[in-house]
């Protein structure tokens, strides 16, 4: 780009909204960021729907319609994400969150035989309540009050989390079917998916090596490339997700179903289950959606040097009242919880740093509603290879965590290390609180734990044992 184009580019009224010369950034670098973050997490379209209508068999049905949680994910993964974009400047996306709709689908739904209404009538409460925290500063507060630390490791832990999901999704890493054995193992390589995964993430490797630009995309593209060809020339293929000819002709004709928007979600909860059960429930759910949020910020915000010194986000109120919002507005429109994405450091790897590249991505979900074969199209076995880099480069924050230290390092370690092996980012930095606030106990150090870390901790004592309760 010449001299006078970029410069006329700066002084645009777009480049001076999202501040582009403030935070070193172009156009172009937005928009392909913007891409990538879509392309990370357009599994959800569709993922989202599967995971919530797994209990279809039950009687009396429980689940809502398949297409219409199709149009309610793009919906509210639009709508979010675009308003995270245009009221906080930051490229954070958001959409259902993974996790939550498994507690939706699996607890809620299909154990306790919830119908589909009560359970976002939960989410809608969670939701509700955590805003009411936003809006009277207590969330930002905690936020505040981690230590430094903490806040390091939890910004490796998901780093360490986002490889994992790579690594699984990819088919490198993969569950250990033989009774007894080791809980994980290696993966079958003589299976063309995982073949595909390692060509992408070696074809990305050798992209960034040559300093390209846009270099995950392309890998994320130029994967897809091939694994649509290999299924065209052999139709039987394994190429994972990889849609067929006939698969992408009955989902061309997959309607646009707004049904499950505002279809009745109720407060059935507490006659269903009891007052103190769906208070608990309510309790877990809020918990987990809390700190999931926190970490994804710190995490991402790290990654793209928006953190102060104190590993404190400008503007982070903004960006925790709109994921607030986005929970009770995914109780509304039926599609669980809403949430900011981990993902959105592959757009922030790609260069992203305005709300820009939201926007962008919150665009392409609206186009998915009428294109979603197309975001069919992209299997995990394209993406994989991006996470694993993504996770690679959050890791890098390690460097900053002294690990010859007990009374930090050691629940640095339990943070970061307890979120990939128990896929919850808010598993991770529950134990590591506590740890954290132990130590300093037992230690008489008491006096240096902010006193909203203490309630903190006991909060999450309180979620690990509930289940037992």
């Amino acid at each position: 780009m010449s001299t006078s184009a970029r410069t006329s580019q700066q002084d645009s009224a777009l480049a001076r909204y999202f501040r582009f010369a403030e935070r070193g950034t172009d156009l172009r670098t937005e928009i392909l960021g913007g891409i990538t973050t879509f392309f990370v997490m357009a599994y959800i379209i569709f993922l989202n729907p599967t995971i919530l209508t797994l209990n279809r068999a039950a009687e009396p049905p429980v689940v809502p319609p398949f297409a219409g949680l199709v149009t309610a994910t793009c919906l509210a993964a639009a709508i979010v994400t675009i308003a995270m974009g245009l009221f906080t400047n930051y490229p954070f996306a958001a959409a259902s969150g993974l996790g939550l709709n498994a507690v939706v689908a699996f607890d809620l739904i299909a154990t306790r035989q919830m119908p589909w209404q009560a359970a976002m009538g939960v989410i809608f409460l969670e939701g509700v309540l955590i805003t009411l925290l936003v809006l009277t500063g207590f969330r930002e507060a905690v936020f505040n009050a981690i230590p430094l630390t903490l806040k390091r490791a939890i910004s490796v832990g998901i780093g360490l989390f986002i490889l994992f999901i790579g690594l699984v999704n990819a088919g490198i890493v993969q569950r250990n079917p033989v009774e007894g054995s080791t809980p994980l193992t290696l993966g079958a390589f003589n299976r063309l998916s995982v073949g595909m995964a390692v060509l992408g993430l070696l074809l990305t490797l050798w992209l960034m090596s040559r300093r390209v630009k846009a270099a995950l995309l392309l890998g994320i593209l130029l994967t897809t490339l091939i694994a649509v060809v290999i299924r065209l020339i052999v139709p039987n293929a394994p190429v994972s997700s990889v849609p067929s000819a006939a698969d992408l002709r009955s989902l061309a004709l997959l309607p646009i179903d707004f049904s499950t928007i505002g279809a009745g979600f109720n407060f059935q909860v507490f006659d269903l289950l009891g007052i103190v059960p769906a208070l608990l429930v309510i309790f877990s759910l809020m918990l987990s959606d809390f700190f999931d949020t926190m970490g994804t910020i710190v995490g991402v915000g790290e990654e793209a040097g928006f953190v102060d010194e104190e590993g404190r986000l400008p503007g982070a109120n903004r960006v925790l009242l709109v994921d607030s919002l986005a929970a009770a507005l995914g109780g509304l429109f039926g599609v669980s919880s809403v949430t900011t994405y981990i993902e959105s450091a592959a757009g922030v790897a790609e260069g992203a740093r305005t709300g820009l590249a939201s926007v962008v991505t919150g665009l392409l979900f609206l186009l998915a509603l009428v294109l979603a074969p197309l975001a069919g199209l992209v299997p995990p076995e394209a993406t994989a290879p991006a996470l694993i880099i993504v996770g690679f480069l959050m890791f890098a924050a390690v460097r900053e965590i002294d690990v010859t230290d007990l009374f930090d390092g050691f629940p640095a370690l339990v943070t970061l290390i307890m979120m990939p092996l128990t896929y919850s980012i808010t598993n991770g930095i529950g134990a590591g609180f506590i740890v954290y606030v132990f130590l300093r106990l037992v230690s008489g150090r008491a006096r240096e734990v902010h006193p909203l870390l203490w309630i903190v901790s006991l909060a999450f004592v309180l979620y690990f044992i509930a289940p037992l309760l």
